[in-house]
């Protein structure tokens, strides 16, 4: 007699609940090299669906049970697609439906099992289509998932002229207004007229040996002195490729101190600064590669990064 008894009398667990409980089932019994087995597959799935229908060693659970059949069914065996048939023929765990247990019958009867042949004449026609757990999962086309946002940056407050004439300037030297920002509020605090110790002047506090270099006159003028600066970043990232950290330990030390180093100098002030610099601003950053060519020693201060 087919493996029908064990199903819970009354049970009334539709079609849709038999195929959402088959797509949960994984055996824990069942091995990677099992898995690629079809026969050995059934056998576990057919092993565990009688202990669910008879309550063997496991809580009666008819609508496991026909889940568990109906996976075995579904890679093409024939004793589960009849047992499958017989519960919905007599509502033992499912509900009855001949037109669902006629389906399951007509199948194992092309595979020659005389039983469902015979079984498929009390019951009438199969359902049209096939029932819900026998097909296959659709499968829906989505994006790849996007790559994790970088957290964004946090604000730099400035004076609104300045940040007008750094947004205006910095673009045409391919340099993000952001980085001179924070150059500019690290340097001089947004104050035009500062001077440091070494004579360092203006916003972006250009030595006299800088501001020469970059065709400043007049460094105390906001954008004669903005201007100078910009070119000076725009020379460093391209020097640096990019290396934002490098940038601005340049800004700072030099970059002849730079490459001395083979990276940030071991300055507690530069390394200050460093740090303050990409707390605004992210770590690479574009550059303008026709500017100069890479610092020589580029090759060695990352060969140096990577094996810290």
């Amino acid at each position: 007699m087919p493996a029908v008894a064990a199903a819970q009398a009354g049970s009334d667990a539709p079609d849709a609940r038999i195929a959402a409980l088959g797509r949960d089932i994984v055996s824990a019994a069942v091995t990677a090299q099992e898995a690629d087995a079809p026969e050995a597959r059934i056998a576990l799935l057919r092993r565990e669906a009688v202990a669910y229908e008879h309550g063997n060693g496991l809580p009666k659970d008819g609508a496991r049970a026909a889940a568990l059949y109906c996976q075995a069914a579904k890679l093409g065996d024939a004793a589960s697609q009849f047992d499958l048939g017989w519960m919905y023929a007599n509502g033992r765990g499912v509900p009855r439906d001949d037109a669902l247990a006629a389906y399951f019958f007509q199948s194992a009867a092309a595979q020659g099992l005389q039983q469902a042949d015979a079984m498929l004449k009390r019951v009438g026609e199969p359902v049209d289509g096939v029932p819900e757990c026998m097909r296959d999962p659709v499968v829906v086309a989505v994006a790849p998932p996007a790559l994790a946002e970088e957290p964004p940056e946090p604000p730099i407050t400035a004076p609104r002229p300045i940040l007008d004439l750094v947004t205006k300037l910095a673009p045409q030297y391919q340099v993000p207004p952001r980085l001179v920002l924070a150059v500019i509020e690290a340097e001089s605090n947004f104050n035009r007229l500062a001077v440091s110790p070494k004579n360092a002047q203006g916003l972006m506090q250009l030595i006299p040996e800088t501001a020469q270099r970059f065709g400043v006159k007049n460094a105390f003028d906001p954008a004669q002195n903005v201007r100078g600066g910009i070119a000076y970043l725009r020379w460093l990232l391209a020097y640096f490729e990019g290396d934002v950290a490098l940038v601005a330990a340049a800004y700072n030390a030099g970059e002849r101190a730079v490459e001395r180093h083979l990276g940030v100098p071991p300055f507690l002030e530069t390394r200050a600064y460093v740090r303050r610099i990409l707390a605004a601003v992210r770590p690479v950053t574009q550059f303008d590669a026709s500017v100069v060519e890479p610092s020589p020693q580029l090759r060695l201060i990352r060969e140096r990064q990577r094996a810290k």
